[in-house]
């Protein structure tokens, strides 16, 4: 299967484009890798130790940036798998050779990285932790091109206005055209409390749940208007199948958000499992009518399924349409059109179906009974279904990634006449 970067044919097919269309434009596409910042605090400072949160809180800002302004920025999964392979520790001071080479690895056009320091405040001055001095630079691996430094102080209760400003430098280097004024971008990220921010980055280091969970609860308390934790909370809820749980934190993430529609996916995930079909059919109704992405349409097909509504089968055959080859669209699809009782036109998916995956049983009977024309309707005499039927209720499948920066990035490559109508807001607030 095709792929580029972390992400795969069928998750960056943009929805019709040809795959010989998709290669040629995903050949000019520009993604970036942004490694942690590496902690150069004199060895001798007692805070030293403690501060690693801090290259990670500003990468994450970076990638925020970049992504909200249509770079493929990856994520902290494919940087660790990179670190890996090398053999390199996680935020060590690295060479621009070492630079190189995970970049390489990413298949990244841009890499940025850079190091911070702090400094005690000297004199014993309350109002203030000490100061931050932070140094960035980009490798442009498509040119050979290594960017000259850029430099950022103040103090560490400014962290968030330090690293806006990174960011924006960051975005002008690797994509100029996109970059906003640099005084219209500083007003961009909400200022959040500093030990809020700590804690929340250190729920993403740590790799204990419940020590994950303690971090981003806590970081919420700290800052009731910081939403990024919020969502990773949601997250973890759902995981551990506590949906209405899941639900209640992901409510707590608005429309202004960075991350809106992908917590509104998750939340219409959740709401779906705890069997509010109403509810997740609302949630990814809205998605779908910004962003039709075949997960969001497959999603709201099946919530719109269990409640019986016949626009379930357009919604399913518009997520087939994006991507032929996925067996779950030609499974629901089908699975709709057999509940209707067109079992030609049901046995049709449920063979694409079993080309796809030859041992799938539930299609395999499925197809068995569309060819004995049977049907999934209820006895005449009774709103119950037939005994027999039962263990065929509620076969809907779900799709449970969601790809929108990939959604938005391929559109505007595709069409790069027109601004991508709708796409995530260039907010850094919600880190």
């Amino acid at each position: 299967m095709f792929t580029w970067g972390r992400y795969t044919e069928r998750e960056m097919r943009p929805w019709g484009v040809g795959i010989l269309v998709l290669s040629a434009v995903l050949g000019n596409a520009e993604t970036a890798a942004v490694l942690p910042f590496t902690n150069q605090t004199a060895a001798s400072s007692p805070a030293r130790a403690n501060l690693d949160w801090i290259g990670e809180s500003i990468a994450e800002t970076v990638r925020d940036a970049l992504g909200s302004h249509g770079i493929v920025a990856l994520d902290g999964n494919d940087l660790q798998d990179a670190y890996r392979r090398l053999g390199l520790r996680e935020r060590s001071i690295l060479t621009e050779a070492s630079v190189m080479k995970i970049g390489e690895i990413l298949d990244a056009e841009q890499v940025v990285y850079g190091s911070f320091e702090f400094t005690p405040e000297a004199g014993g001055n309350p109002e203030s932790r000490g100061s931050l001095k932070v140094t960035g630079r980009v490798v442009d691996r498509r040119r050979m091109r290594l960017s000259p430094e850029f430099v950022e102080t103040g103090a560490l209760e400014d962290l968030a206005t330090i690293e806006a400003h990174i960011a924006w430098q960051t975005l002008s280097l690797v994509a100029p055209n996109a970059a906003p004024p640099e005084s219209e971008f500083r007003t961009l990220r909400m200022p959040i409390r500093l030990d809020a921010e700590e804690n929340y980055i250190r729920g993403l280091l740590t790799k204990d749940p419940e020590q994950k969970e303690k971090y981003f609860t806590q970081a919420t308390r700290l800052d009731s208007r910081f939403t990024r934790p919020c969502y990773q909370l949601g997250r973890i809820h759902y995981d551990r199948k506590e949906y209405r749980q899941a639900v209640q934190w992901l409510l707590k993430i608005g429309p202004e958000d960075f991350l809106y529609r992908e917590a509104s996916f998750l939340k219409g995930l959740a709401l779906f499992q705890s069997g509010d079909y109403p509810a997740a059919q609302k949630a990814f109704q809205a998605i779908a009518d910004t962003v039709p992405l075949g997960e969001v349409w497959n999603d709201l097909g099946a919530s719109e399924s269990r409640r019986n509504l016949p626009q379930a089968i357009d919604s399913f055959r518009k997520a087939l349409e994006g991507d032929q080859n996925d067996p779950v669209y030609h499974f629901n699809l089908g699975y709709a059109l057999w509940k209707k009782g067109d079992f030609a036109a049901a046995a049709q998916r449920f063979r694409s179906v079993l080309d796809r995956v030859p041992d799938d049983e539930q299609a395999a009977e499925l197809l068995d009974l569309c060819l004995k024309k049977q049907s999934s309707r209820v006895d005449s005499r009774s709103s119950q279904p037939r005994a027999a039927d039962a263990r065929l209720q509620n076969l809907e499948r779900l799709k449970t990634n969601y790809e929108e920066r990939a959604y938005w990035q391929l559109k505007a490559m595709v069409d790069p006449a027109k601004p991508a109508k709708g796409a995530a807001a260039p907010s850094l607030e919600a880190k």
